[in-house]
């Protein structure tokens, strides 16, 4: 009788091999070539071990898996990992085709290897030694490359078709199983859903658009082999109806927009506001935040190229009949306020969330993690204020008196929240009079809000509430005071170490009781050690002030005459003559 074969593996067979290899060996953070030489090392290993080579070192000899060899469900491993060793190539030269575009034939070449590979490895599972559910996945998985294939080749229909395919299998293996194995293959469908979305697009279908969109809201951003071309597809489409637009209004004055660039920019900012809006997460309201304000800086660019040949026109902005700057330097002041106004909404949602972090420092403190301090506030506050005297200097904007006194009521606000901050920080290091002067400061700024908001409430409805602020701050004030009289009691109350016991250790203070915490500790301070020098007798010196002046008796008559000596006395001596 026939026996079944199943890969040897907990619950998801090819696609659990798969997943797991890839999250081991480098795909965690899109190291295709690290997982292509793990791919390789593994291919090697099997072979050897079921002694399946390729001939020697000296000649090759090319052998295929039949089904009649197929009595090792290692026999499908090897197939399936050179499937996945050529998948891992086409996606390494797909990151580096970004650069080198001529790599792009070789990633499909890869491609349609693996495509070969995958149709192997399902025409192996139809014998009768397979089980049903191995059989399941090898024609998922086939039906997964050749999808992948034909969108590189930008042929839709038949992409969405085998992708259509491997959902349908991957949804019905997750439907039979339980919840904690259905988790693999719920993912896989997860992440080809924007695929068969674009392909349905480009076929024809224009409310996979709006599809695709929510799924780059949800899952904040796309990832893989779509993500360039969903970014391209957006572009092009805001392109097609740009060609439409040649002007645009703001505070009153009409401009005409000629950069195609610029079009484009403007005819998707309010897509990007609402997405920002929609977003469920900080993380990817962050991500659109910064994607925002690069497309915004690239408008900006292209406005600054016009303006460059003109150099003339740009030193002398002011035109003698109207008296207004030039339409391609409002057109950049435009730009520029909505740069600034981004960066400023930015760092307000950053403000935000850190605001709900302190809230809950406590927690945080006791998970390990750093908590959030009122200085990091303080700097987003500064940026903020340096973003809105950035906007008063707009070219076109100086006599605008409702801009700058609109610019002058947000300033105010921000600044009532960066002083309130300020004297949290203050009163984190107990200094009670400082921080009750600046929540002073706050309650007059504040209160000049609300004095000279009036018919300025509308442009205010997004900031920060004022009226929230004074009752924050006066509650703060009586918690201050409090606290500030309790800590001026303990002071008089108790001594400070340094009276209690003036740095000297135990064995000189027996006589005063305190109560001494640091007794208890390891570094207790019982004698002084090493003991201090201590003066001593020392051995007495004596001077014989008496011998110089004694007078000794003369020795001369005691003490024999030398004899001369030279060579008188010499030759004397030889010839025997005496003195």
């Amino acid at each position: 009788t026939a026996r079944l074969l199943w890969l040897p593996v907990r619950g998801g067979a090819f696609l659990q091999i798969v997943k797991e290899s890839q999250q081991q060996h480098g795909l965690r953070h899109g190291d295709f070539q690290r997982y292509r030489g793990y791919c390789s090392r593994r291919l090697r290993r099997l072979r050897k071990t079921l002694n399946f080579k390729m001939g020697n070192r000296h000649k090759f000899t090319g052998k295929k898996v039949t089904e009649e060899i197929l009595s090792d469900n290692r026999y499908l491993l090897l197939i399936l990992m050179d499937a996945e060793r050529a998948w891992s190539y086409a996606m390494q030269l797909k990151q580096e085709a970004n650069t080198e575009p001529r790599k792009r034939f070789h990633l499909l070449s890869r491609l349609r290897k693996a495509v070969k590979h995958a149709e192997e490895l399902e025409r192996l599972c139809e014998s009768n030694r397979v089980d049903a559910k191995t059989k399941l996945e090898a024609q998922a998985y086939m039906a997964y490359l050749t999808g992948m294939l034909r969108f590189e080749h930008q042929e839709w229909k038949a992409a969405m078709e085998a992708f259509n395919k491997c959902k349908t299998i991957y949804e019905k293996l997750a439907n039979a199983f339980t919840e904690e194995q259905a988790v693999l293959y719920n993912q896989r469908v997860e992440e080809i859903s924007p695929n068969i979305r674009y392909c349905a697009y480009n076929i024809g279908d224009q409310s996979a658009m709006n599809e695709l969109m929510q799924m780059r809201l949800r899952s904040g951003g796309t990832e893989g082999l779509l993500a360039e071309k969903l970014e391209a597809l957006i572009t092009q489409t805001r392109a097609k109806q740009a060609a439409t637009m040649s002007e645009v209004e703001w505070r009153g004055r009409t401009v005409p927009v000629k950069i195609d660039k610029v079009r484009i920019f403007l005819l998707g900012l309010a897509d990007n506001e609402a997405a920002i809006a929609q977003a469920e997460n900080e993380e990817t309201k962050e991500r659109l935040f910064e994607s925002l304000l690069s497309e915004c800086r690239d408008a900006i660019q292209a406005v600054r190229e016009d303006l460059k040949p003109d150099q003339k026109q740009r030193e002398h902005s002011l035109e003698n009949d109207s008296g207004k700057v030039s339409n391609i330097q409002y057109l950049h002041s435009y730009l520029t306020y909505i740069k600034l106004s981004t960066a400023i909404k930015r760092n307000e949602s950053m403000a935000k969330s850190l605001q709900k972090a302190l809230l809950q420092q406590q927690r945080s403190e006791e998970d390990g993690k750093r908590a959030p301090r009122p200085q990091d506030l303080i700097r987003l506050y500064d940026i903020i204020l340096q973003n809105l005297v950035e906007l008063t200097q707009l070219p076109g904007l100086e006599e605008d008196k409702n801009f700058q006194k609109e610019i002058g009521l947000k300033t105010l606000v921000y600044k009532a929240y960066r002083c309130f901050f300020i004297a949290q920080s203050y009163v984190l290091v107990k200094k009670w009079s400082e921080a009750l002067v600046l929540y002073e400061r706050v309650l007059k700024y504040a209160h000049e809000v609300q004095s000279g908001a009036g018919a300025y409430m509308n442009s205010l409805k997004e900031l920060p509430d004022v009226q929230d602020l004074i009752t924050q701050v006066n509650a703060e004030k009586y918690s201050l005071q409090a606290a500030a009289i309790l800590d001026a009691n303990d002071t008089h109350e108790t001594e400070s170490p340094s009276q209690v016991k003036d740095g000297k250790p135990l064995s000189e203070r027996f006589e005063t009781f305190c109560l001494d915490p640091s007794l208890v500790s390891k570094q207790v301070s019982l004698v002084h050690f090493p003991p201090g020098f201590q003066p001593i007798p020392c051995k007495p010196l004596f001077f014989d002030l008496a011998l110089n002046h004694v007078a000794f008796p003369p020795l001369e008559d005691k003490v024999e005459q030398k004899a001369k000596s030279g060579l008188t006395g010499y030759i004397k001596g030889i010839f025997g003559f005496k003195s």
